[in-house]
């Protein structure tokens, strides 16, 4: 479960399959901060009769803990382990790794089995913020940058400005124009050019903190519409988060190495 500031995706994971990443059989988003928890055990879980254990990488405190104590009203026999830094099999070459957003570190799971070995690698996560980080040839966590995501970016313009609408830009599926005709398109074109710019600009910086040519993979809900603007060598991984978490399930409980592993 990934937890976020704008909604929960859940994955089923099945299976002992690592090549070359877990996938969910079964996945599941749960928009807003206080979604309807009832619906995990319809819509994911059907049809589920052995116990499963439950892995949570959240960001939201707040939405964990209320789905902390769900699991432990609705599902009070099955394991729950919610993720901190110390738990991931990964390197954080930073001073408090404690203080890095466990999204970032568990994307950095996940790209440490997709790179190649002993070549850099960055992760794009477009979600409420946007993040893009490095990893060590190594396979060691550097670090990276952190900025407003497109939604987040909306609503300040709206929130810090009298005439300026507030726009939903959850339904932007693909790229708009760069020229805006009225004021609403310009500011579409304007907050998801922006966030283009931004990515294709701290790509090509930090690109150039690591010796070797750097693998790029791209995530997050708003990546669908970013996907094929960052150039052809990006890889576009949908459920990047969620296979860190199945990927640091499965260290715990078998003992797995991994790229980049401390262990």
């Amino acid at each position: 479960m990934d937890v976020g500031n704008s909604g929960t995706k859940l994955g089923l994971f099945e299976g002992d399959s690592l090549d070359p990443l877990p996938e969910p059989s079964r996945a599941l988003y749960l928009a807003g901060e206080e979604p309807d928890l009832d619906r995990i055990a319809q819509k994911l879980l059907e049809g589920v009769v052995q116990g499963v254990s439950w892995w949570i990488g959240s960001v939201n405190r707040p939405a964990a803990t209320r789905l902390l104590d769900w699991l432990r009203e609705n599902r009070p026999e099955e394991r729950i382990t919610l993720l901190a830094s110390g738990d991931l099999p990964l390197v954080v070459a930073l001073e408090r790794p404690d203080m890095v957003g466990i999204d970032r570190l568990l994307d950095a799971v996940a790209a440490n089995r997709l790179r190649r070995l002993g070549q850099p690698a960055m992760v794009v996560d477009v979600g409420s913020a946007i993040t893009v980080n490095l990893i060590s040839a190594e396979g060691a966590f550097r670090g990276g940058a952190i900025l407003p995501g497109i939604g987040m970016s909306a609503r300040a313009m709206h929130a810090f400005t009298d005439l300026l609408p507030l726009l939903d830009m959850r339904d932007l599926t693909s790229p708009p124009p760069p020229l805006g005709a009225a004021t609403v398109p310009a500011m579409r074109s304007g907050l998801f050019w922006g966030a283009v710019g931004a990515i294709r600009e701290l790509i090509s910086r930090l690109a150039g903190q690591d010796a070797g040519q750097v693998q790029v993979f791209l995530t997050g809900g708003a990546s669908p519409a970013v996907a094929g603007l960052l150039g052809e060598t990006v890889q576009h991984v949908p459920h990047l988060t969620l296979a860190g978490i199945a990927l640091t399930a499965r260290h715990q409980g078998l003992g797995l190495r991994v790229q980049g592993s401390a262990t």
